[in-house]
């Protein structure tokens, strides 16, 4: 029975470790650019990696060079409205938030990086997964097959004209900022099939707002969990 309890008590504690969302006061003290005032990072488990998302230290950190374009030809990269189908837009604090939630166990939120993987390949936010929108929207490509492809992993089940959105995950989408037109066709194509629009949120700062406060991101090849 000692025995049992032992293990017991290390697989609790070991849980505990894996699912701290926020570190330690005393790490925080360590760190002279916080997010908030009251937080300085978060620990993500990444396709079974733990991640820290801080914000880069060195005050002399800048934007990757790709990201620092500003006259990117419109159309395609057209400024995006404040609002996309009357859903919520976040910034980086509510999609922090959502992301603790899912380190604390919460399994019905989902970050989904919009983007085709070559992009995700180049850095990604921590926590986060790759469904390309163009596996939804229907002048990309998208048929029943790629649909149901996105939809098995937003817990969404049934086929075109039935889809059963009982299970479906509140999704964030996001992609490259507020001049990428990716994520805004996706929500739309999602709204147009069905899915609720209370499931359904927009970052619209996507990774370029959140490299511009120096946020952690990652360079891999994203699977669902």
């Amino acid at each position: 029975m000692r025995e049992i309890a032992l293990k017991l008590l290390i697989i609790t504690l070991g849980h505990c470790l894996l699912f701290t969302p926020i570190i330690s006061n005393a790490d925080n003290s360590k760190l002279k650019v916080m997010i908030t005032p009251n937080m300085g990072s978060l620990k993500i488990q990444h396709n079974g990696k733990t991640i820290i998302i801080q914000r880069n230290q060195d005050p002399k950190h800048r934007i990757r060079d790709e990201l620092t374009l500003t006259s990117r030809e419109c159309p395609p990269h057209c400024v995006q409205p404040i609002s996309i189908e009357g859903i919520e837009t976040i910034g980086e604090i509510e999609l922090l938030e959502i992301l603790k939630r899912r380190v604390e166990g919460d399994r019905s939120v989902l970050v989904v990086d919009t983007r085709p993987e070559k992009f995700v390949a180049q850095g990604t936010i921590p926590g986060s997964i790759n469904v390309n929108g163009d596996l939804l929207i229907e002048d990309r490509g998208a048929n029943i097959f790629t649909i149901e492809e996105a939809y098995s992993q937003f817990g969404v089940s049934g086929d075109v004209g039935n889809w059963d959105y009982s299970n479906a995950k509140e999704l964030v989408l996001f992609c490259f900022g507020i001049w990428c037109g990716q994520a805004p066709k996706t929500i739309k194509a999602l709204v147009t099939l069905g899915y609720p629009k209370e499931k359904l949120k927009w970052y619209r700062g996507g990774i370029q707002a959140w490299e511009s406060l120096g946020l952690t991101t990652i360079r891999a090849k994203n699977k669902s969990s």
